[in-house]
């Protein structure tokens, strides 16, 4: 770290940086957001493909829904094809469900016709869980899931997929070398090009820290945010008085109105 950086940097936010990986699903977002060139990568590798080409990807977008639970996307990217990608980091086999799959592939399909278009005009959709295990415990590298017409052994047809890709998968094969990188907290011991430049970029170059540094002061706001409004919530629920509860959780009583809308906006 340069004298420039002192002032600027604490040393345990550096340490945070140094240990980050594109497996950590904040960094990844954060690495392939509007990164066209790492994305294709990607989605070359894990389908299989050459000539893929990615038109837009986006960190973090959200896709709400007015009659039930929205979802946040890791990254969503379109291709040349309009074709819809999600991919989604996981490090616990909780988030990797087949329902949470066919939820999020829904998601997607809900949003790729426009009103009057017919049926036919629905692109393909792939949800992509990269998991840091081995979920189904096979040992494969990737597990492919498609519809499949049961008496005729054939595939329905109907352009949705899901994808797990295995995060502890080793080889010298393709997907073993993405995984590596996935797996890597050094830019210099990846393989691909194009996702250690970026890596290199937030872990090393200042502007980059100052990027990460702030994503970490954010997500610490949220999570007090979050903890407040759980404690709001619960006082309401004893019966507790706004004011009151402003005292205890030493807020406004403007602030404490605020989290109690939040919180029933949940319920």
């Amino acid at each position: 770290m340069n004298t420039e950086e002192k002032p600027r940097f604490k040393e345990a936010d550096l340490q945070r940086i140094r240990g980050l990986r594109l497996m950590d699903d904040d960094f990844m977002t954060v690495c392939f957001d509007g990164n066209l060139e790492a994305t294709e990568l990607v989605l070359n590798v894990l389908l299989e493909r050459t000539d893929l080409k990615v038109t837009e990807v986006v960190g973090q977008r959200e896709l709400k829904n007015p009659n039930g639970r929205s979802i946040r996307l890791d990254i969503h990217a379109m291709d040349s094809e309009h074709k819809s990608y999600d991919v989604e980091i996981q490090r616990a086999s909780r988030g990797t469900t087949a329902r949470r799959a066919r939820f999020h592939s829904s998601m997607l399909d809900s949003r790729l016709l426009k009103a009057s278009e017919e049926f036919s005009a629905l692109a393909e959709s792939y949800v992509i869980f990269i998991t840091e295990k081995d979920v189904l415990g096979k040992g494969l590298p990737m597990y492919h899931v498609n519809r499949y017409i049961e008496e005729m052994d054939e595939l329905f047809g109907d352009g949705s997929h899901i994808l797990y890709v295995n995060g502890e998968y080793e080889n010298s094969d393709p997907v073993g070398k993405l995984m590596h990188d996935f797996r890597c907290t050094d830019a210099e011991n990846m393989n691909y090009e194009q996702l250690a430049t970026r890596v290199r970029y937030f872990k090393e170059s200042k502007r980059g820290r100052e990027h990460m540094c702030k994503i970490f002061e954010d997500v610490a706001k949220d999570a007090v945010k979050e903890r407040n409004r759980i404690s709001v919530q619960e006082m309401l629920n004893d019966g507790m008085v706004i004011e009151k509860i402003a005292k205890y959780l030493h807020i406004t009583v403007e602030e404490a109105e605020e989290y109690a809308k939040a919180a029933s906006a949940i319920a």
